[in-house]
């Protein structure tokens, strides 16, 4: 029961505090606290403590007018809207280079994209093989163990490197804390060296995986495109070529959908 009564609860304040946001975003005007709070239906005190989270989050911003607070919305939540509706565009658009990519070398092509410590899968496309791997649009993995994550975790700006770095977690196969023995940010810089990102059955037993960094204008990585397969088909002796055909991939997505010019 008492379990029951602390969800409902933060159901509530997660409620309200959406409440407020939308309510700032549909008002034309900058409102005042009291408004505010009237229009959502909520007491005072609380709609005080919630735009004051969202000042602190960059989400609302006060100004004073002779005596009174009035609050407004940031564009805060456009860039965040912006960077949702790129990562759908991403997807639709890299579905051909990855058919190109997998007919190119035989296995498994996909994209990936960072959200937070985690590489989401938004596209895949698969070969017709009995081979048939785990991953799918939406599976989630530590950054880190993956390809994908780590070629945009090396090409990410520093501050982010070092958040990323603050939060990596071991995988589940035979070499989860890392392919290549190496500090993570050690095996950054050779990630950037070489331009492509290595997973040798690091999150499972007997898969690896070359990724490439889907790059902005400004050299940072906003997604990146990897293949997978066993092992033996990644690490030996063909692995220059297939890595040489992800970052083609890589960078024709790019240039495909704006984010670098040519």
């Amino acid at each position: 029961m008492i379990m029951a009564r602390e969800t409902g609860t933060g159901s509530a304040s997660t409620g309200r505090t959406l409440q407020v946001l939308e309510t700032l975003v549909v008002t034309t005007a900058p409102v005042t606290l009291t408004e505010l709070a009237r229009r959502c239906g909520i007491p005072l005190a609380t709609c005080s403590a919630i735009v004051a989270s969202l000042e602190d989050r960059g989400y609302a911003q006060r100004s004073v007018v002779g005596r009174s607070h009035l609050w407004r919305p940031t564009l805060k939540l456009y860039g965040l809207g912006m960077q949702t509706l790129r990562r759908f565009e991403l997807a639709d658009e890299s579905i051909p280079i990855l058919n190109q990519l997998r007919d190119e070398v035989g296995l498994t092509a996909h994209l990936g994209v960072l959200d937070g410590a985690q590489v989401v899968y938004v596209a895949k496309a698969g070969t017709g093989t009995m081979v048939q791997f785990n991953t799918y649009p939406g599976r989630v993995s530590p950054y880190n163990v993956t390809a994908l994550g780590k070629a945009i975790a090396a090409f990410s700006p520093e501050h982010q490197q070092q958040e990323l770095l603050d939060q990596a977690l071991p995988g589940h196969g035979p070499k989860g804390t890392g392919s290549s023995g190496r500090p993570l940010r050690e095996e950054f810089g050779l990630i950037r060296e070489r331009g492509f990102a290595v997973e040798d059955q690091e999150e499972e037993a007997g898969i690896a995986c070359i990724a490439a960094p889907v790059l902005d204008r400004d050299g940072f990585a906003v997604a990146a495109v990897g293949v997978t397969g066993l092992e033996h088909q990644l690490m030996l002796d063909q692995r220059a070529g297939i890595a040489r055909a992800v970052v083609r991939a890589a960078d024709t997505v790019a240039l495909s959908t704006g984010l670098r010019g040519s």
